[in-house]
């Protein structure tokens, strides 16, 4: 049976997680010089005050820059990072950091960027998948938990035979099938995907992308997409959130960010996407210089080092997130000098052209 799909502008549902002001910051160890000389050790701020929520059967793209946050987002969300501050709500209840870590687990699952590294190496991929079974008590007996193990196996279209096989003895692709079977082990609610699909062949990758969404259709899962790849975003996500050095630059339904972004950020990385044709050459050059050491973030935006449309106003306060374009739509940018929509349509994004 297939499970009931909201259609791309989902703003009507009500949220299954929200993240209201999550901050993670790390520390960098201080060195024999530094305690001599009496310095602070630096911080990292990995997130800052990052606010987003993922609706009920929902893909969430998740896109910035090596270094913005995406996957300590999602590892924070997964419970396997602690946030410094902030609230995790899931269906408007509070996550506790010190809960019920067996509990969230049932209800939010991870697949790793790395399938080779994500799977325990000495174990076959019928006791990697009969483990979870077993950890969860979810099966009342070893023929039923066998029978489990098939059954998750056939769902990410692999053949049952294959349980007995070493993760060394499988294809990538396949070992990443069998990260997403191990995670859907459990029925869980939210799937966070951190890159499951750059380590892939071009063709492997299609295939894991469409298993994803054949899965959403199927199950109802909602799942929170980090990728680099914008083509592979805005096929597959619903809405898209941007993230630059730790904080969320803009968000909207992925069909109005793609055709008019509002932030000078984001059209910085449409216009980096490279086109197929050559004597079709693009006027701007996308985000021109290098990123911030992290450690040393610039005041003010975050982007204002880079951005082409900064003023002083820019460099002195850190803009809000708030909401952006016409009166009632649903999207959200940190910027006090949006992008007009001659601007957003300068180079538009033609997505047939990328594809």
């Amino acid at each position: 049976m297939t499970a009931n799909v909201p259609s791309r502008n989902v703003a009507t549902f009500s949220p299954l997680l929200e993240c209201r002001d999550i901050s993670v910051t790390f520390r960098q160890p201080r060195t024999a010089r530094d305690l001599l000389g009496g310095r602070k050790p630096l911080k990292l701020h990995a997130l800052r005050n990052v606010s987003l929520a993922v609706q009920a059967g929902e893909i969430l793209g998740v896109v910035g820059e090596s270094g913005c946050g995406k996957s300590t987002l999602g590892r924070t969300i997964a419970g396997l990072q602690t946030p410094d501050s902030g609230e995790l709500r899931w269906e408007g209840r509070e996550l506790g950091v010190s809960g019920d870590r067996k509990a969230r687990a049932r209800n939010i699952q991870m697949v790793f960027q790395d399938p080779y590294a994500s799977l325990n190496p000495r174990m076959t991929l019928g006791q990697m998948l009969d483990e979870v079974l077993l950890v969860h008590d979810l099966c009342a007996s070893v023929a039923e938990r066998r029978e489990r193990v098939d059954e998750l196996l056939l769902m990410v279209g692999l053949a049952p035979q294959l349980k007995d096989r070493m993760p060394h003895a499988i294809s990538g692709g396949q070992r990443q099938r069998v990260s997403i079977a191990r995670a859907l082990a459990v029925k869980p609610r939210l799937l966070i995907a951190d890159e499951p699909v750059s380590a892939l062949d071009a063709s492997v990758q299609a295939q894991i992308i469409n298993l994803l969404e054949d899965l959403r259709a199927k199950l109802g899962i909602a799942i929170l997409f980090v990728a680099h790849d914008l083509n592979v975003v805005r096929h597959i996500s619903d809405r898209v959130t941007v993230m630059y050095l730790g904080e969320v630059l803009e968000s909207a339904s992925a069909d109005a960010l793609f055709e008019a972004p509002h932030h000078p950020y984001t059209r910085g990385l449409l216009d980096a996407i490279p086109l197929p044709d050559p004597k079709r050459r693009k006027r701007t050059p996308g985000v021109t210089g290098d990123l911030p050491d992290p450690l040393r973030p610039p005041g003010g935006c975050s982007f204002s080092s880079r951005c082409p449309h900064a003023v002083d106003a820019c460099k002195a306060a850190r803009p809000v997130l708030e909401p952006s374009g016409k009166p009632g739509s649903i999207r959200e940018a940190r910027c006090i000098r949006p992008l007009s929509s001659a601007e957003t349509t300068l180079v538009p994004f033609d997505m047939h052209s990328h594809s």
